[in-house]
């Protein structure tokens, strides 16, 4: 199969690429953003096209997201206001309260990865490390020099992977809030110099 990347993501593919982020996260947010017909009209709101690269077979179909965020905004980030727009005032403050315990700055060095997934039938076929990829020489093109991702540290798989891709553990972050609120111990923070 052929496969296509690009830098940004069309109007038309902005529900896609909210369910492929919600695929991936749906998950560690649920308990937080939640209902997920309500989390996917909010990161739908939210997609900033900017700051994704997107796979895409022949047909123009959407095959996997790479959200990335910098000191410039993130491919999945929002305001207040956006949250209380769907969940109303009470429920969108208290999210935002939620939400500030995973909210990090950017990296100054470096673009963090804001979102690796690939439609569940397309895994398997190099399309997450070809965008991961991608990413590292976008990465290089803004003039940064290095990328960082968080991963899940029950997510021994993933953790493998990104180590073969030139990633090392700097950090690790979490505690007794993330498995409440998250569903996750904590997580890793990885950086791959450029």
């Amino acid at each position: 199969m052929k496969v296509g990347y690009a830098r940004t993501l069309s109007p038309a593919d902005r529900r896609a690429a909210a369910e492929l982020y919600w695929l991936a996260f749906g998950s560690k947010l649920a308990r937080v953003v939640g209902p997920t017909p309500k989390a996917l009209a909010f990161i739908e709101r939210v997609l900033d096209p900017a700051h994704v690269l997107v796979a895409r077979d022949a047909d123009g179909a959407v095959l996997g997201v790479a959200g990335f965020r910098t000191a410039d905004g993130a491919f999945v980030g929002g305001e207040l206001a956006d949250l209380c727009a769907v969940y109303g005032r009470a429920g969108g403050l208290w999210r935002a309260a939620c939400l500030r315990l995973l909210a990090r700055d950017a990296a100054e060095e470096g673009i963090v990865v804001d979102g690796l997934s690939v439609r569940a039938g397309m895994r398997g076929q190099g399309i997450g490390t070809a965008l991961l990829e991608a990413l590292c020489v976008e990465a290089q093109a803004r003039g940064y020099r290095a990328i960082r991702l968080d991963v899940v540290e029950e997510n021994l798989r993933a953790r493998a992977l990104y180590e073969r891709l030139g990633f090392t553990v700097r950090a690790r972050r979490g505690g007794r809030f993330t498995r409440w609120l998250f569903d996750f111990g904590g997580f890793w923070v990885m950086v791959r110099r450029l």
